[in-house]
């Protein structure tokens, strides 16, 4: 029995072209650029973090089912009468209040309001609020857009309370108010 010397393990060769299409991702570990999906996701995420995106959604799906489940043939709009129409007009009131808060976050409060306005209101004009299900999203899309905030700057390292005084720092003491009489 004979030992010999460990050998160094050979290097990962890097795989063909070819082998890259067939399942791989394409970048390495050593690249410099990243891939052109991942830089564009990553932007959506900057993007998408500047504003309500996920009260505009249920917003939006909130009226899009309020819009679409009344939806019917014309004819049987019209035997409805205005209840048919005014569930399809508060549904497209609320696919607006989405866009609104997706792209004028700053209108925010004023889109929630009126999106859970909107939403409430479809209860009774529009087949139980899409089933409740259009009803229930809308609301919760429209307090989730009142509520939102917008993403504030990091704070300073020092902050409000600091860990500990340097040697050069000399504590000031508390300055009383008297009564104004020397």
């Amino acid at each position: 029995m004979s030992t010999d010397p460990p050998t160094d393990p050979p290097e990962p060769s890097r795989p063909t072209e070819g082998a890259a299409s067939a399942g791989g991702t394409g970048s390495f570990a050593g690249d410099a650029e990243p891939d052109r999906p991942r830089g564009a996701l990553a932007a959506f995420r900057r993007w998408r973090r500047t504003r309500p995106f996920w009260a505009a959604v249920w917003t939006g799906t909130g009226g899009f089912v309020i819009f679409f489940l009344p939806m019917a043939p014309l004819g049987k709009i019209l035997q409805v009468g205005i209840g048919g129409i005014a569930g399809m007009a508060g549904g497209v009131v609320l696919m607006a209040m989405a866009l609104l808060i997706l792209l004028l976050p700053s209108q925010r409060h004023t889109a929630g309001v009126l999106a859970v306005i909107a939403g409430v209101a479809s209860f009774p004009l529009s087949n139980l609020g899409g089933l409740f299900v259009g009803m229930v999203l809308s609301v919760l899309g429209g307090s989730m857009a009142f509520a939102w905030l917008p993403e504030k700057p990091a704070k300073r390292a020092g902050g409000l309370f600091r860990r500990g005084r340097t040697a050069t720092e000399t504590p000031v003491p508390p300055v009383s108010i008297g009564s104004g009489s020397a």
